[in-house]
């Protein structure tokens, strides 16, 4: 029989390729055993009606990453190359469903956590999208984020990116991007970004200083995407010396606080990065509220950009994902600065810049539902 969370865990299987075919054959066999009613079907007992923003599947891939982490999922750490296992990830499902089985009470824990994903991947399109701001405005820039996580993109201008023969940012960050971009964005890039303040926030804010934080961190990501993990990794040194200032509370209360007052001689820029699904609907308009009460205080010494990184759902039902940029004083009309994966690379720089489509987040200041990604 066709459990109600089977064609969700098909749907994030598809999603996790090409850059996770363990996480993909994991989730695939999960959505069978659903439908068998086996373990997968009670660790997840009780969530049959969890938003598809709030990505379940997700949440279970981090659960059983964590145990492979800790060193307690022996039988299953062969298949897990964030360990330094080779195994075939065709084979891995026999493990992973014991493992579930000797963990069962565990997991059902570690499934109710939010997904804390903190892709500092996502800082390529963040850092180019301060550019624009800044050249459009002429202000330093004063940054806002709301759905932190850790804060990682926070840092944004104390990682490298090599562009061209060049290297835009900090050239002795241990995080250095190497051509993340196709094109560049519509702006100077001999304008040296200046971040006058930082500030995040976040209803579960996760310590990247701490080993409980780098743990948490690290199990959201695909175990066979190492790449990603060594990029975690390296921005973790970052924030080690660094850590970015996040602040516990919802999004809609804090951007209030934030912006209940013009700041004049910066660039105000609101940014998230595939947040907005895990925002419920009401959350969701106060934060439209609160942006648009701030948009109508901009002036030319305080203006206010919103730059987005969120999924848009096509009309065939596939996802793509999009940055843009709204700016005030003016019209205030998203513009589509680049597309990109979910996790941000490569940046691919629209060639001619225009107003992004009728989509939630171009019209509502807000996202539509992707098949993937977490923060």
């Amino acid at each position: 029989m066709s459990h109600p969370l089977g064609a969700r865990f098909r749907e994030q299987a598809q999603g996790c390729l090409p850059g996770s075919p363990l996480s993909s054959v994991l989730l695939a066999a999960m959505a069978d055993d659903l439908d068998a009613g086996g373990v997968t079907a009670d660790v997840v007992a009780g969530h049959e009606g969890d938003r598809p923003g709030t990505v379940l599947p997700l949440r279970l891939l981090a659960a059983l990453h964590r145990l492979v982490l800790e060193g307690r999922a022996a039988g299953l750490a062969p298949y897990y190359p964030s360990v330094g296992g080779t195994a075939p990830a065709e084979a891995a499902w026999p493990a992973a469903a014991a493992t579930m089985r000797e963990h069962l009470g565990e997991l059902r824990r570690l499934v109710d956590r939010t997904v804390q994903t903190n892709e500092p991947g996502r800082a390529s399109l963040l850092f180019g999208g301060l550019l624009v701001a800044a050249e459009r405005t002429g202000w330093p820039v004063r940054l806002l984020e709301i759905g932190s996580s850790a804060g990682l993109t926070l840092l944004v201008d104390r990682y490298g990116y090599a562009v061209g023969g060049r290297v835009l940012g900090d050239p002795a960050s241990p995080l250095r991007f190497d051509q993340p971009w196709v094109g560049q964005p519509p702006a100077s890039l001999n304008r040296r970004l200046h971040v006058v303040e930082r500030r995040g926030c976040d209803p579960r804010p996760v310590d990247p200083t701490s080993a409980e934080g780098r743990l948490t961190l690290t199990s959201y990501v695909w175990a066979d995407w190492t790449e990603r993990i060594e990029r975690l990794r390296a921005a973790l040194r970052v924030a080690a010396a660094m850590p970015p200032p996040v602040d516990r509370a919802t999004a809609a209360d804090w951007l209030a606080a934030h912006l209940a007052a013009p700041h004049q001689r910066v660039v105000t820029v609101i940014w998230h990065s595939i947040v907005w699904q895990y925002l419920d609907r009401e959350e969701r308009s106060a934060v439209r509220a609160v942006l648009a009460e701030a948009a109508a205080a901009a002036t030319g010494k305080a203006p206010l950009a919103h730059l987005a990184f969120e999924p848009r759902r096509e009309a065939d039902r596939s996802v793509r994902f999009e940055l843009s940029v709204s700016l005030w004083p003016g019209p205030g009309r998203p513009e589509l600065l680049a597309r990109a994966p979910g996790h941000g690379l490569p940046t691919r720089w629209q060639a001619t810049a225009r107003t992004a489509g009728d989509s939630p987040r171009a019209s509502r200041c807000g996202g539509s539902r992707g098949a993937e990604q977490g923060r």
